[in-house]
């Protein structure tokens, strides 16, 4: 069998760029605008996933960098799922899912990419968000632009 390759050239910058090695959430939680920050609760925070599995992947995760569910204080773990409703909630507004997956890495042979910050991920599904170009070319097409979709979740949180 032959190695299948998608040529992705615009991501040598990416890859290349030093590494800070801080925390994307606690960047996000101390940011005004950028990363993504779609809201913040007094205990919780959402982002969106800018490498995302689909369109509208989300990530809800605690202020307090802690890294497994067993760190958390019990009004965290509260205000943590209902932040995980408010951001379905948002992404049924804005983009009309028909289902989610939701889940929680804990630790990096978990998949957890960032395993010292627990997160909750929150992907939208649709009956037919699964084409040929995963099949035939293990490739996923994401159809809306981050900046596009930010708009609307910031603006659905004001109507």
């Amino acid at each position: 069998m032959s190695m299948k390759r998608l040529w992705a050239p615009w991501r040598i910058s990416y890859i290349q760029k030093k590494k800070s090695g801080r925390c994307i959430f606690c960047q996000a939680k101390h940011s005004k605008s950028g990363h993504y920050l779609v809201f913040k609760t007094s205990l919780s925070m959402c982002i969106m996933n800018i490498y995302p599995y689909n369109n509208g992947h989300l990530m809800v995760a605690p202020l307090r960098h802690k890294g497994n569910l067993r760190d958390l204080k019990e009004q965290e773990l509260l205000d943590l799922i209902k932040a995980v409703v408010k951001a379905q909630s948002l992404l049924d507004k804005v983009l009309k899912p028909e289902g989610y997956n939701i889940g929680i890495n804990e630790g990096q042979i978990a998949g957890a990419g960032i395993p010292g910050h627990l997160h909750v991920h929150i992907v939208p599904r649709w009956q037919a968000d699964t084409n040929f170009m995963p099949i035939t070319a293990d490739t996923k097409v994401i159809s809306q632009s981050l900046d596009q979709l930010y708009k609307k979740l910031r603006y659905a949180q004001c109507i």
